[in-house]
């Protein structure tokens, strides 16, 4: 019996699904280059995302505020019934304050990026 014959032969398996898995793998390996789409995306984001921070920071306070004022003037009605009212109207301004807060902070974050937001529009739409 001669072993050499099995050596001459040329065995190839193909399978696609293994080949999007090792290419996955190698994608997660590979340095990454954002895109100016990328790019512009993350930008856009990031416009919005102090106003919403501080905005919500505020509401959260507000409505603590609130029913901090709600709980001194229901519970404690005697000594603390005006000073519960005012504590709980200052909690709703709060509240009522956090849009607006968010309008002007986001409006002042895309003030401040358009220049780099046009430069990566113009350079995607080849303007």
């Amino acid at each position: 019996m001669n072993m050499d014959a099995n050596k001459d032969t040329f065995n190839y398996t193909y399978s696609a699904k293994q080949q999007r898995e090792i290419e996955s793998i190698l994608e997660k390996y590979l340095p990454q280059e954002e895109s100016k789409l990328e790019q512009l995306r993350r930008l856009d984001r990031k416009a919005a995302k102090k106003g919403t921070v501080v905005s919500v920071a505020v509401g959260i306070i507000g409505c603590l505020l609130m029913g901090v004022g709600m709980c001194c003037s229901m519970v404690w009605m005697g000594s603390y019934f005006i000073p519960g009212i005012i504590i709980g109207l200052s909690g709703i301004a709060l509240v009522a304050a956090a849009y607006p807060i968010y309008s002007r902070i986001t409006k002042a974050q895309r003030r401040k990026i358009a220049p780099e937001i046009i430069r990566l529009t113009d350079e995607l739409t080849g303007k």
